[in-house]
């Protein structure tokens, strides 16, 4: 007989499931060799952020509230791991971690509200400009990107849970962009 906890280790294994190929499209090589996201730091968050939005967009379309929220916390303990193996103490992760939550959560309404909108509107370019290109000066690369992320979210569109964390599961490319 299942048990909240059995429940709650199964939203747990498929949330991890959904993270782990998100992290992998946000590392994708062509998001900063084609697109020129800087391949920093700062560029890889902010492409995590970008994936996962459009990721929780999708669960949240499909009433998994609940896995859209496990999705975030093991988000933010991969951040917090990936500090601490960085050697960031014990001490300074938490004042570390708030302000990437704030960022997060700041880009999630600026994104949510572009993607809203119709395809042809400017607001994910300015949004993506506005945040992953802030250092870079003019970006060549933003309309490829926001291009991109139209695409992966029109993907998920056509996906179900089960779908998006089966392995081999087939994402759009970014270095394919127009």
């Amino acid at each position: 007989m299942p048990t909240l906890f059995s429940r709650k280790r199964t939203a747990a294994r498929i949330a991890g499931e959904l993270y782990c190929p998100i992290v992998a499209r946000a590392r994708h090589p062509g998001l900063y060799r084609e697109l020129g996201v800087a391949d920093t730091l700062d560029g890889r968050f902010e492409m995590l952020v970008v994936h996962v939005v459009v990721l929780l967009r999708r669960l949240r379309a499909l009433g998994e509230d609940g896995l859209a929220q496990e999705v975030i916390d093991l988000m933010f303990a991969d951040l917090d791991q990936a500090l601490r193996e960085m050697g960031v103490s014990d001490i300074s992760v938490a004042s570390r971690i708030r302000p990437m939550a704030e960022a997060y959560a700041g880009r999630a309404r600026a994104y949510e509200a572009a993607l809203a909108e119709a395809a042809a509107a400017p607001s994910l370019a300015d949004a993506l400009a506005r945040n992953v290109f802030a250092d870079a000066g003019p970006p060549g690369g933003v309309g490829r990107l926001a291009d991109y992320v139209r695409r992966l979210e029109d993907a998920l569109a056509r996906m179900d849970v089960e779908d998006m964390a089966a392995p081999g599961t087939s994402w759009p490319e970014p270095a394919l962009a127009p």
